[in-house]
């Protein structure tokens, strides 16, 4: 749709592949630390601190071949912790309505932090600062003219900028 100009941006959480047989630019919009996150009722059955108390917890996780996942395996690693996975999503939506009711901790954005917590009546558990998910608008233009593409994307980098410095300060 986008190389035949049905769309004019697609907003994504990864560049576009390389090798891809289409006329599309990837603009990075911004990236965000993430946050794990939890139901009330799942928080209250693991004690300990985070993110010792995610070892052989429920987790629910982007799938294998997704770059978050990726990262999140080696902080996994690094951290010495074997996460139960409960199951794996390539739609972060679902992965979120998974963790709403209650089947596993998850990572979001913690630029999306108050969003997640209001939406899915889940509670922030811990920040993972080391590992980021990034933002692309991804346009059939090398450089973006489209009046509204630029402001969408304007805005979106205003934004997470901003969201970014207010929860560095909590």
């Amino acid at each position: 749709d986008l190389a035949v100009h049905k769309l004019d941006l697609i907003l994504s959480d990864r560049s576009i592949p390389t090798g891809l047989n289409v006329k599309a630019y990837s603009h990075e919009l911004g990236e965000s630390d993430l946050t794990f996150f939890g139901t009330p009722a799942l928080c209250a059955q693991y004690e300990g601190s985070f993110p010792k108390f995610l070892d052989n917890a429920p987790v629910l996780l982007p799938v294998n071949n997704h770059v978050l996942r990726r990262s999140l395996d080696d902080w996994f690693d690094r951290e010495g912790i074997i996460p139960k996975i409960v199951a794996e999503f390539d739609d972060s939506a679902l992965l979120k309505a998974f963790g709403e009711a209650g089947a596993g901790f998850f990572p979001a954005p913690s630029a999306m932090r108050r969003q997640v917590e209001t939406m899915y009546g889940v509670k922030a558990i811990g920040e993972v600062s080391d590992v980021s998910e990034h933002f692309f608008v991804i346009s059939p233009e090398r450089k973006l003219k489209h009046p509204a593409v630029v402001s969408v994307t304007e805005t979106a980098r205003s934004n997470l900028a901003s969201i970014n410095q207010s929860e560095q300060l909590l």
